[in-house]
C-alpha cells in the first residue's frame, strides 16, 4: 500500500507544473490572481473566475476590465469601447474584435508591432490549467471481486489537466480511488488510473462529460473462509496488483462554484476490457474540484 500511495505522490509532483505562472494584479480595488496571454506595450491578462472567463488589459500602470454586459438579451461590448481608448494611438478597428482569447490575442499583438516595429510573439499552441478534485462516494466494485454485489464506501484523488483555450471540450485526468472494507465482503482495492474526458456540453457555469478509462493498476486485498473436507474451515488472506486497459465509460458533471467546481461523476458504467461479476454497475462520487 505504501508503495502505492508513493506512486500516486510522485506522479502528481512529475506533472504538477503549469506553462504559465499566475500572478496577483490589483483591479477597481480588487485582488486577482491572472496569466499573462499577450506581453507587451499593450497586455493581455485572463483567467477563469467563478466560472466565467475575465480578460484584462495592462497599459503602463493601468489595468482595466474587457466586459461586455447583457442588457435585455443583448450584449453591450463595452469592451470595443475600451479597447478603442486604449489604443486610439493607432489606427487599428475594433469593430470585429469578439472578447474570446483568440480574437483578443491578434488585436493586441497587432497593437505591440504597431507600437514597436521589433516586437515578436511566440504563439503557444496550448495553455496548461490544472485540477484538483477530492471524492467521495460508493461502489459495488463489479470488476473486481464482490459475490455479494454490496456496497462499499470509497475516497479519492483527481488530478486534471485541462486547456481552457485550444482544448476547451477535452481533458486528461489521473486519479486514485480507495475501495475500503465492510463487513460483507472482507476486501478493499486501491487503484490508480488515467483518464480521458470529454465535454460534451461546455458553458462557463456547467458541463456534461463522457470519462474514458483507458490504464489503471489495481492492488487489492481479499479475507475469505475456505472449509476442506474435514470441515474444517480456515481464513485466507490474498493480496495482488494487475495493470489493465480497461476501456471503462462513465460520465460525469461540474458545476462552477467559487475558486472551483462541484463535481459528480457515474464512473465504468461499461467496460470493455475486463471481467464484471454479472451485477450492474453502481459507483457514485461526489467532489468539489479546485482550480490550481
Amino acid at each position: 500500500m505504501k508503495t502505492l500511495f508513493s506512486i500516486v505522490l510522485i506522479a502528481l509532483c512529475t506533472i504538477f507544473i503549469k506553462t504559465s505562472a499566475q500572478e496577483q494584479y490589483t483591479v477597481d480595488g480588487k485582488q486577482y490572481s491572472l496569466f499573462t496571454a499577450i506581453d507587451g506595450p499593450l497586455t493581455l491578462l485572463w483567467n477563469t473566475i467563478d466560472g466565467e472567463y475575465r480578460y484584462f488589459c495592462k497599459k503602463e500602470d493601468s489595468i482595466v476590465e474587457l466586459t461586455s454586459t447583457k442588457v435585455n438579451g443583448r450584449y453591450q461590448k463595452e469592451f470595443r469601447e475600451t479597447l478603442a481608448l486604449q489604443t486610439s494611438d493607432t489606427s487599428l478597428s475594433v469593430e470585429k474584435l469578439r472578447l474570446t482569447n483568440p480574437s483578443l490575442s491578434s488585436f493586441f499583438i497587432q497593437y505591440n508591432k504597431e507600437k514597436d516595429p521589433s516586437y515578436t510573439h511566440e504563439t503557444v499552441s496550448i495553455k496548461i490549467n490544472t485540477r484538483l478534485a477530492l471524492f467521495g462516494g460508493l461502489t459495488n466494485s463489479v470488476y473486481n471481486r464482490n459475490p455479494t454485489n454490496a456496497l462499499t464506501p470509497v475516497a479519492g484523488i483527481d488530478f486534471e489537466i485541462v486547456d481552457p483555450v485550444k482544448l476547451r471540450r477535452h481533458s486528461i485526468v489521473l486519479r486514485f480511488k480507495q475501495a475500503f472494507e465492510n463487513s460483507d465482503t472482507k476486501s478493499s482495492s486501491s487503484q490508480v488510473s488515467l483518464n480521458y474526458r470529454l465535454k460534451f456540453v461546455q458553458t462557463p457555469k456547467f458541463d456534461v462529460f463522457i470519462n474514458t478509462k483507458f490504464v489503471a493498476y489495481t492492488h487489492s486485498n481479499r479475507e475469505f473462509t475456505v472449509t476442506n473436507d474435514d470441515e474444517v474451515s480456515s481464513i485466507v488472506k490474498e493480496s495482488g496488483g494487475n495493470l489493465t486497459a480497461p476501456s471503462a465509460f462513465g460520465i460525469g458533471a461540474d458545476y462552477a462554484l467559487g475558486n472551483g467546481y462541484i463535481t459528480f461523476s457515474y464512473n465504468d458504467i461499461v467496460a470493455v476490457g475486463v471481467t464484471s461479476n454479472g451485477a450492474f454497475p453502481t459507483d457514485l462520487t461526489l467532489g468539489y474540484k479546485l482550480n490550481l
